[in-house]
């Protein structure tokens, strides 16, 4: 599996490209600000993004959703319960921070425990469904990586007081993820990677759980 890590937007979102080795398909993760940026990386590296996925429908991670929509034709996933942030500037934010709201439709609703399969791949991602930040927050698990959303951080967790935010559902979440394998990689959607051992020794939202 490759993996390509954008830091983009005025709230430093971390979008991920992923791929399987010598094939021309790709996934999106999340889909922040510089779409040009983004589908030059794909071109450069020979890959066509195929499906975009959301791990929340926070406007900062999908600010540039409708343009690579536009020009990719992939197919957008996100989770049944975020879905109406595709369409919602309240929900998503969107009205409040000053981003572009994409008014979009998913193609594709996820739930916990289904696989997200690459089209015309044998690469998939499973979606574990990991609530408190928004409803439909999701984590997406692979091989040996583990992209968390807004969920975890190095050091830290997503915040918790935007609408639809639950602090009950966050720590149950949160302590489902502290039982990972400790080697899995953790690839955020904000700050540097870590891995789940490491948040679980030193993250003092996790040591106690």
């Amino acid at each position: 599996m490759n993996i390509q890590a954008f830091t983009l937007g005025p709230f430093a979102t971390n979008c991920y490209l992923v791929w399987p080795d010598g094939d021309e398909a790709a996934f999106l993760i999340d889909c922040a600000g510089e779409a040009e940026r983004i589908l030059d990386q794909a071109r450069d590296v020979g890959v066509d993004i195929k499906t975009i996925v959301n791990t929340h429908g926070h406007a900062d991670h999908m600010e540039d959703l409708a343009a690579l929509k536009r020009d990719t034709s992939a197919l957008v996933a996100i989770h049944a319960l975020d879905a109406p942030m595709l369409s919602d500037a309240m929900l998503s934010g969107a009205a409040i921070f000053g981003y572009p709201q994409p008014h979009l439709t998913a193609d594709i609703l996820l739930s916990e425990g289904e696989s997200v399969t690459l089209p015309g791949s044998d690469l998939a991602l499973t979606v574990l469904h990991t609530p408190g930040h928004t409803p439909g927050s999701i984590c997406l698990l692979g091989e040996g990586v583990l992209f968390t959303g807004d969920c975890l951080f190095a050091g830290g967790i997503g915040r918790v007081d935007l609408p639809g935010g639950d602090e009950h559902a966050m720590m149950h979440s949160l302590a489902r993820l502290s039982r990972l394998d400790p080697e899995l990689v953790v690839y955020p959607g904000h700050g540097l990677a870590t891995t789940i051992g490491r948040e679980v020794a030193t993250n003092p939202w996790l040591t106690g759980l």
